[in-house]
């Protein structure tokens, strides 16, 4: 029987989930038929998935592991079935235990569009990247997936009120605070909702796209897919929160796209005006939902690294505030409120706290 083993250099690691690391070992013994398997940390993410790189003699898997307890890999499988068959670079699925919550996949590499992009290689990166949305637009029907529905909308929309500003800045939004957010929030639904669906990753960025050396990129986390406006996916791509480009460049892929769309028949409004007014309602409310969900990663489990991104999540949503009059009465309360000021304390306390009680 063969024996799977790291390549020099890589070293066994301790993980507080033993029992559960233990029983996922055996499995990828018993799946690939050999003694032994070292699973190493291949990446982090926000939930409770974990996935380890298991490396052989002739190749290396990654293992998904998803507790099914908290997670189910069912709609991975499902969606990945459909991007596959659309003609989307997904990995491939070599094994699968959903009872247990375990997926053996192809390994796509680390290089990630996140460590890739720069200045000399965004326009190509970019390029196969909106081709590769405009594959999962053309050929995964809207009805396959859930709809992106005013109930998901809004849910999505309260993070930002309950975890960002009451819990994260301790920010009163009671009284007429209160009926600007809820103001705000259903106009961002409304218009949400009125455009017509296509299929939408829900979280088509830099962290999700690998480079590859065929079919780049290689499309990652796509299990929450719904059926919603196709802005979506084009604004979580271009206005990602992990990467900030020029707004004069990030337009101009923007109104490429709008061409391509166009002329594949995907149902986008005809007008640029109108077509970069709704990248704007769902880009606010995309980043309302991403800074209530970056605290919450925070408070509920743990998660640092995410506080980080909340300025650049912020400076978006300004923009497209201040970009949409029907969005002005939410830039003019988050200036009243301070927000900017006491994110900028709040994230200087947490890091003095981090400092005080060590590691």
């Amino acid at each position: 029987m063969r024996v799977l083993s790291w390549t020099e250099g890589f070293c066994t690691i301790s993980d507080p989930m033993t029992e559960r690391l233990d029983r996922a070992r055996r499995w990828v013994q018993s799946t690939l038929g050999v003694e032994s398997a070292d699973l190493r940390p291949a990446s982090t993410d926000a939930s409770f998935r974990r996935y380890f790189r298991v490396r052989g003699q002739d190749a290396s898997m990654v293992l998904m592991d998803a507790p099914p307890e908290s997670e189910d890999c069912r709609p991975y499988v499902a969606v990945s079935a459909l991007l596959e068959k659309a003609g989307v670079h997904v990995p491939v699925i070599h094994a699968r235990d959903l009872d247990s919550g375990f997926l053996l996949l192809e390994d796509l590499g680390n290089r990630s569009y996140l460590d890739e992009l720069d200045d000399d290689s965004a326009s190509a990166l970019y390029a196969d990247a909106l081709e590769a949305l405009l594959t999962m637009q053309v050929g995964v029907p809207a009805d396959a997936v859930p709809e992106y529905d005013t109930g998901l909308v809004m849910q999505e929309l309260a993070l930002f009120n309950e975890w960002f500003l009451r819990r994260h800045l301790g920010v009163d939004t009671t009284g007429s605070s209160a009926d600007i957010l809820s103001k705000c929030f259903h106009f961002l639904a409304t218009r949400f909702n009125q455009q017509p669906r296509v299929f939408v990753h829900r979280d088509y960025h830099s962290r999700n796209l690998m480079r590859t050396l065929e079919r780049n990129p290689g499309v990652l986390d796509f299990q929450d897919a719904v059926a919603g406006p196709a802005a979506y996916d084009l604004v979580s791509l271009l206005r990602d929160v992990y990467v900030e480009w020029p707004r004069e460049r990030v337009e101009d892929w923007m109104l490429g796209y709008h061409r391509d769309a166009l002329s594949r028949g995907i149902p986008i409004a005809a007008s640029t005006a109108e077509f970069l007014k709704d990248t704007d309602i769902v880009g606010a409310q995309r980043h309302l939902k991403i800074a209530g969900i970056f605290c919450r990663l925070y408070y509920r489990d743990g998660k640092t690294d995410y506080l980080r991104d909340i300025p650049l999540t912020l400076r978006y949503l300004a923009d497209e505030c201040g970009r949409q009059p029907q969005l002005a009465e939410l830039g003019k309360l988050l200036e009243d409120l301070g927000v900017t000021a006491k994110l900028q304390e709040r994230s200087e306390q947490i890091l003095r706290d981090s400092e005080n009680h060590g590691p």
